[in-house]
């Protein structure tokens, strides 16, 4: 399919009402004939042949057809305007729908500003087409035509000679059009640039001020709106050179008109009003013989934007349903790896990965930056896809479930953490925004941050700035926590949760997420030992491999990667482990006795 083909797909659901303003388009342009013809009559009737009881209904003849034509341009451009806005209203829908349903290869690869530009920018050149382009072309053609017919009627010789300029003015409406299609492709890859970086800028604008780098960002801002600029001008010098060529073509009637079809009245070939007649369709001409180059402009910049965002449109996700996805609504929590590895742009990134987690179990993951923690459960909640091996949840292949089902089983704090422009409440119940507030407050006791939320001036109802500002990180962990929570899922999924509150706050959550027994399977991804030493299996992951497994004890026991990881974050040696050891055990004596 062809981005209009596309684009026409949008527009035949309009198609009848477009089609009853075109109708009423060439009503309009058929009256515009009228009014010269009737001031014709006035000049040779009235003023010269003295029938002055004519005037009075020729004036009221001229006040009708231009309050007629008044009012159906009125219907016929609300018309358009409805139709474009319907247009856009379904396309960015579309879009959007698209957007929503790809995977994370694709928003790696595009700029956040640059997608905003396919729903503003380029839309809006697409509402200006069909609001005003499609009408504005039609009607002046319409007029063109109408009037160079009524010239002949008048006379042959006259008109054949303002004929005679046509083949200028579309020989250099061809050679503009030519020129100047690049140069708008090249300025929507400018606008796209520089609103992809400004939008990065703002959002990142606490690490600029941190590191006094306004200057440095200035520069590089200028660079991009220096080369938008350029892109503009290099359009507009196309237009310096044809846009006059097209204004002298137009005046070059209004010479013909005055020197050829004053010596025809001079001759007698014609009358004072028959001259006063053509001089009123001239307007029919000259109006369409300049505008047609800005609307060549407003054409490619149609065309252009209608190219990028179908090309947006068009990317398919690496990531789809399977064709015949086997239903399961709620799963239990048995989950295994099975020989997985995954490959991305050629690089192993996981590595031969096989794990068994049955229902209830808590399982650690532990490793350097990059070994590949995020990766496996990236891969369990599908959101890529193993290269080798199977990552399979209650003995179903992930690959075979249906996506929305097997996301909405799994409850995931994620390591960057995004809070909406929402309350907090609201943004605790993101995934499930239909629950009670009762379910709300008990998720976030769970994630100990109730106390917090309440000593806010709103409360619960306190709207959280873009992205959470104006949170601390360990406030913002644990409401990303309590969001996880909240939707009791069958599998809970910890990504660096608790990396940014104290060891105090991360004890209670530990405590509290013990409280779920065995009602979900549970992830932690963390770098501190004591976040994983309670699990029931730790994995300990190097360049995308697990090195170590077992429990805590075992993995002591083995003196490698973890025992020295927690002898360096605890201060012990491993004399002094065994100590440390009486106390888990009395600490876990205590825990099961107050539970």
């Amino acid at each position: 399919m062809t981005p209009m083909k596309w684009f026409w797909g949008f527009l035949r659901k309009y198609r009848f009402y477009i089609l009853g303003g075109l109708i009423l388009t060439t009503f309009i342009s058929a009256m515009a004939v009228i009014n010269p013809y009737i001031s014709g009559r006035i000049v040779d009737d009235v003023i010269q042949g003295g029938q002055h009881a004519l005037l009075p209904r020729l004036v009221t003849a001229l006040l009708a057809v231009t309050a007629i034509r008044g009012v159906c341009r009125f219907f016929y451009q609300f018309i358009f305007e409805t139709c474009s806005q319907g247009v856009l209203y379904d396309m960015r829908d579309a879009v959007y729908k698209k957007l929503l349903h790809e995977d994370f290869a694709f928003y790696n690869r595009k700029k956040t500003g640059d997608l905003m530009s396919r729903q503003t920018g380029d839309m809006e050149a697409v509402r200006h087409f069909v609001a005003l382009l499609i009408y504005t072309v039609y009607e002046n053609a319409l007029q063109f035509g109408f009037a160079l017919f009524m010239i002949f009627t008048v006379d042959t010789r006259l008109a054949l000679c303002m004929l005679a300029v046509l083949p200028f003015t579309a020989l250099n409406t061809l050679i503009q059009s030519r020129a100047v299609r690049p140069k708008f492709r090249t300025i929507r890859e400018r606008f796209s640039s520089l609103n992809a970086f400004v939008q990065e800028n703002i959002s990142g604008n606490r690490v600029v001020k941190a590191f006094a780098k306004e200057d440095f960002e200035l520069e590089k801002f200028n660079k991009e709106n220096d080369a938008y600029r350029d892109a503009q001008l290099a359009s507009s010098r196309v237009w310096m050179k044809h846009l006059p060529i097209f204004e002298l073509l137009s005046h070059a009637l209004n010479v013909i008109l005055m020197l050829y079809g004053g010596w025809l009245v001079i001759q007698g070939d014609i009358t004072l009003g028959n001259l006063v007649t053509v001089n009123g369709y001239l307007w029919m001409l000259n109006g369409p013989m300049r505008m047609v180059g800005w609307w060549v402009n407003d054409i490619h910049n149609f065309i252009t934007s209608v190219e990028k965002i179908y090309a947006t449109y068009t990317e398919e996700p690496g990531i789809k349903m399977p064709p015949a996805p086997v239903e399961h609504k709620r799963m239990e929590g048995n989950v295994e790896f099975q020989n997985v590895s995954y490959t991305a742009d050629g690089e192993e990134i996981v590595k031969d990965i096989s794990f068994v987690a049955n229902k209830g179990q808590t399982i650690g993951i532990l490793g350097t930056t990059g070994a590949g923690k995020s990766t496996v459960m990236n891969l369990l909640c599908r959101f890529v896809d193993a290269t080798q091996g199977q990552v399979l949840i209650d003995g179903v292949n992930v690959k075979d479930l249906n996506l929305y089902e097997l996301r909405d089983n799994i409850g995931m704090a994620m390591q960057d953490i995004f809070l909406f422009s929402d309350t907090i409440e609201g943004n605790i119940a993101y995934g499930r925004p239909d629950c009670s507030f009762e379910a709300i407050h008990e998720a976030a006791v769970m994630a100990d941050a109730n106390h917090f939320i309440k000593e806010l001036p709103d409360g619960y109802d306190t709207i959280v700035g873009e992205r959470g500002v104006g949170l601390s990180g360990g406030q913002k962990q644990r409401i990303s926590l309590a969001r996880a929570l909240l939707k009791k899922p069958a599998i809970l999924i910890l990504d660096d949760t608790t990396s940014a509150v104290d060891m105090e706050t991360e004890s209670y959550i530990q405590t509290q997420l013990k409280k779920l027994g065995g009602q979900c399977t549970t992830f932690v991804i963390a770098y501190r030992i004591s976040s994983i030493k309670d699990a029931d299996l730790i994995l300990v992951m190097d360049e995308g491999k697990i090195i170590e497994r077992g429990t805590h004890q075992e993995l002591l026991a083995q003196n490698g990667y973890y025992a020295s990881s927690f002898y360096h974050q605890y201060g012990e040696t491993p004399e002094g482990v065994a100590s440390l050891r009486e106390q888990a055990k009395k600490e876990d004596a205590n825990w099961k006795e107050a539970v």
